[in-house]
């Protein structure tokens, strides 16, 4: 075979992205960034608005509207997944713009009329627009060339780099623009989800085809038992899980441990810069060293953060433990992501990425709630150990399974 017919049939993958690709994909970042931003601003300030405002004897349970935007989400992943199989995927993420206002406002109500059953109510409609954020990933592998998928993945991703500074500020700056404190918080979220509504339709998505829902389909069942899915969505649930069991009982463990409110968004700050700005270059390094690798580097940076949790209790030793977890979240969530995308068709997406989803936030849900409970019980000490725990095991489901595959990438 000559070197002409070989060039032929070996083509050259493309060097850079096509610019098409490239606009939508950095619109969809911004829509990422903002609503991450809401979500941000939710975790910094919903614990301490309940104590400040409803009751500051309600410590146990000060994180229960978070915990109420994860129960939403986990309620709502299949739903809204099905919804973007049938009408598209701009019509479901517009959807859960619209849920976002909607619990916002009834957070900013019920923060103004002193309920906290409103704010809780709230918060699960909240999770309605979390649930289409998080499909935001998926997406982006739809609006890139399949050799750009771990980028696509990642950039999306790096839009939280901009929530990092967006969503602390607002907390930082919003609580004390009216009475009662706090409110103006939730009522700057409701703007929010109206202007990533607006961004959303300037992306342009696929159209919805037949072939995509009407295809050949494997029972969900078969789809989720496969290895390489298992080893995916247990990755993917104990970055999440860590990560939000960590952060939710952050801004508490702040305030208990005797340093000022105000430290909170500085740390949550740091954290989000740690979760977001490694997306960048985590697709690059995904390609470079594999999806494997990277899962088990993740884990190693969570595993840093408990250790720098359990040396001190100063601004610093929060900072350093929350900026490790974070950078952590990424390597081992966006290779989680990134592992799950090959292991399902086109006309099986809907199902594989909403019960991935579904796992991830039912975790995150009980982490969350559980993330106050535990601190308020047994200290800051103990709740880093418990994450210790989750994510050795989370290591040893990786390791293990590449030990036992050692051609997968």
């Amino acid at each position: 075979m000559d070197g002409t017919a070989n060039t032929r049939e070996t083509p050259v993958a493309p060097s850079r992205m096509p610019p098409r690709s490239m606009r939508n994909i950095a619109l969809l970042a911004l829509c990422q960034a903002l609503t991450q931003s809401s979500n941000t601003l939710m975790f910094a300030s919903s614990a301490l608005a309940v104590l400040t405002i409803i009751s500051p004897d309600m410590r146990m349970w000060a994180n229960l509207p978070v915990t109420m935007q994860h129960l939403g989400v986990m309620l709502s992943v299949f739903p809204a997944s099905m919804l973007m199989m049938r009408r598209g995927r701009k019509f479901g993420f517009r959807t859960g713009s619209v849920m976002g206002m909607v619990g916002a406002s009834l957070a900013a109500i019920g923060l103004g009329v002193g309920s906290f059953p409103v704010m809780c109510v709230g918060g699960l409609f909240l999770g309605n627009a979390i649930a289409n954020m998080q499909l935001y990933r998926f997406a982006a592998v739809e609006l890139a060339p399949g050799a750009f998928r771990a980028q696509a993945i990642s950039y999306v991703t790096a839009g939280g780099v901009l929530a990092g500074v967006v969503g602390p500020a607002m907390a930082r700056f919003t609580p004390d623009l009216w009475l009662p404190i706090f409110q103006a918080s939730f009522v700057a979220v409701i703007f929010v989800h109206a202007l990533v509504f607006v961004v959303q339709g300037f992306i342009e998505f696929p159209p919805v085809k037949a072939e995509d829902t009407a295809g050949p389909q494997r029972p969900l069942f078969e789809i989720v038992t496969q290895p390489t899915y298992m080893v995916a969505n247990v990755g993917a649930m104990i970055a999440f899980g860590v990560m939000s069991f960590v952060m939710a009982a952050s801004p508490l463990a702040i305030v208990q441990c005797g340093l000022d409110r105000t430290e909170a968004p500085v740390t949550i700050f740091v954290h989000v810069m740690g979760m977001f700005v490694p997306s960048f270059f985590t697709g690059h390094l995904i390609s470079r060293f594999g999806i494997f690798n990277m899962m088990v580097v993740g884990s190693l940076f969570l595993i840093g953060g408990v250790a720098v949790a359990l040396t001190g209790v100063t601004e610093w030793h929060f900072r350093g433990a929350l900026m490790l977890n974070g950078v952590g979240w990424n390597f081992l969530f966006v290779g989680a992501t990134t592992l799950l995308t090959t292991t399902y068709r086109q006309t099986e997406r809907g199902k594989a990425q909403a019960f991935n989803d579904f796992m991830v936030f039912g975790v995150t849900t009980v982490a969350s709630l559980m993330a106050s409970v535990v601190l308020e019980l047994n200290g800051w000490a103990v709740l880093n150990y418990v994450a210790l725990v989750l994510v050795l095991i989370a290591l040893a489901v990786i390791v293990t399974f590449r030990l036992r595959n050692p051609s997968r990438v």
